[in-house]
């Protein structure tokens, strides 16, 4: 599986080609916490993925909470088995983001 650092990620976001970027949460978690710019698909809701990302061929990066968390890595494979191409999972999630000191949205962000 394809890895991507906090700050390959932020340039990215930043750029021309900005990835889709997906947090694997709950959706309560992703209300109260988030990178900004990314949308919430789950395991449980991953039939909409085709529906909001028509182009297999469309950058992905995938997160989660942190390192020990498997949201990501197990939506990552997922996508990778429904045809998505390039596909990537940012494995410190959004631990990793604020220790970068990149900033997350949320009802739950101080």
């Amino acid at each position: 599986m394809k890895r991507i650092s906090a700050t390959e990620l932020h340039d990215r976001m930043t750029s021309e080609n900005r990835p889709v970027l997906i947090n694997a949460l709950s959706e309560e978690a992703f209300t109260s916490k988030r990178i900004p710019g990314s949308i919430n698909i789950t395991e449980h809701n991953l039939e909409c993925a085709s529906n909001v990302i028509p182009d297999k061929d469309q950058d992905i990066v995938v997160y989660c909470a942190n390192a020990d968390c498997d949201a990501s890595p197990k939506l990552a494979e997922k996508l990778t088995e429904m045809g998505y191409n390039n596909v990537w999972d940012f494995e410190e999630g959004l631990a990793g983001w604020r220790s970068e000191g990149y900033p997350l949205t949320g009802t739950d962000v101080s």
